[in-house]
């Protein structure tokens, strides 16, 4: 049975019209807005038969909110704190217990409301269907404590139109795509600066770091390709043509395989990484987004997002042994964001078009709980307890 936490939810911003949901590039660096947190205590529906319990906490990068929500995964609590920027993604990152988000900084006219925008994952999207050239305002980085309500710690100028970000496993660099620029920025953490900048393939996107920490694999929306970055000289190794915009990558936890988002197609691409070749492509749902492996390999999760006009709510569950998809999981609609808990137990789902999130058993392969978050939730960390 799935317990409910969508009652008592606070609006954060003003509405805006459902049929804009594209982040617009707007120039101009801009204040950080103070942080205050909105704490949203769900109530739970008694179920009738014990469901599994996850721990830990789960953050979501709220973009049409402009806000970063954190999911405590064992009282249900939420709390949803403005940041200043619209951001696109979030990253936990456990060396250093910090959370960084990016994006573009809010205008000033929108503080307080909607950042404006419109579905991501379709035509007109903010994932690369829209062409180069528009704002060449700075994106940042911003890094806060992952008790978010203590406002910001720091903010990092990257480059145009910042996409997605993560770290390494020390804590000590972190890398984001700018999808204006077509460049990766690295990020010293302890120096709070861009120490260099690669170049990548055409409207760099999502992107994961390999189990080793030796390679950086790139979706690149606009020209079909995965850029592959050494991250010991900090160049590109190769550069694999995968297929018709890819989005996001994800690795199987021991590094032979990276799976890959193609919008497009409705399919995922599977990169072998000794051969850097593709070597199967396997058919999901409707417009993939993100993508990602559970600890063991099992199973890898694609999340379905649809159209603007007709946003799909599955999440199609691979099985990488036999390389098809072996369930269909309903969530909510515009599903985007995935990520897994670290003991592998439960995966987590934003919805962007309904706000919300989704949390999967991956025992009984269902939707087990659904949590209201801020508004527009597009990326999603995991962090453990």
């Amino acid at each position: 049975m799935t317990r409910s936490h969508l009652n008592n939810t606070t609006p954060i911003a003003a509405s805006l019209s459902a049929d804009r949901m594209m982040i617009s590039r707007r120039g101009g660096m801009l204040a950080f807005v103070a942080a205050s947190t909105m704490a949203l205590t769900m109530s739970l529906t008694s179920p009738a038969l014990a469901e599994p319990t996850a721990s830990g906490f789960v953050y979501t990068a709220d973009e049409y909110g402009n806000t970063v929500s954190r999911i405590n995964l064992e009282s249900g609590k939420v709390d949803i704190v403005p940041v200043g920027i619209t951001p696109h993604n979030v990253q936990f990152v456990p060396g250093r217990n910090l959370l960084l988000a990016v994006g573009m900084p809010v205008p000033e006219k929108e503080k307080g409301a909607h950042a404006s925008g419109g579905s991501h994952g379709n035509k007109g999207s903010g994932h690369g269907d829209d062409s180069h050239g528009g704002s060449a305002a700075t994106g940042q980085l911003i890094i806060l404590d992952t008790d978010i309500s203590s406002g910001l710690k720091a903010s990092i100028a990257v480059g145009g139109h910042p996409a997605h970000v993560i770290a390494d496993a020390e804590g000590a660099r972190a890398y984001v795509s700018n999808s204006e620029d077509d460049t990766l920025s690295v990020i010293d953490l302890q120096k709070g600066k861009a120490v260099a900048t690669v170049p990548t393939g055409d409207y760099p996107h999502g992107l994961r770091m390999s189990p080793d920490g030796r390679s950086i694999y790139v979706a690149n929306v606009q020209d079909g390709t995965v850029t592959v970055i050494d991250t010991a000289s900090l160049s590109e190794a190769a550069r694999i043509k995968v297929g018709s915009a890819p989005v996001q990558v994800g690795f199987t936890p021991d590094g032979s395989r990276v799976y890959v988002s193609l919008r497009d197609e409705n399919k995922v691409a599977v990169i072998d990484t000794a051969t850097r070749q593709v070597s199967a492509r396997i058919e999901v749902g409707r417009s993939p987004i993100q993508v990602h492996a559970t600890p063991d390999s099992r199973f890898v999760y694609v999340a379905n997002q649809g159209t603007e006009t007709e946003p799909d709510d599955t999440v199609s569950v691979i099985d990488t042994a036999s390389g098809k998809v072996v369930k269909t999981i309903r969530t909510g609609k515009g599903a985007h964001g995935v990520t897994v808990s670290a003991d592998g137990g439960f995966v987590f789902v934003t919805n962007i078009v309904d706000g919300t999130v989704s949390e999967i058993s991956v025992e009984s392969q269902s939707v087990i709980r659904t949590y209201r978050v801020g508004k527009g939730p597009n990326g999603i960390t995991y962090q453990a307890r």
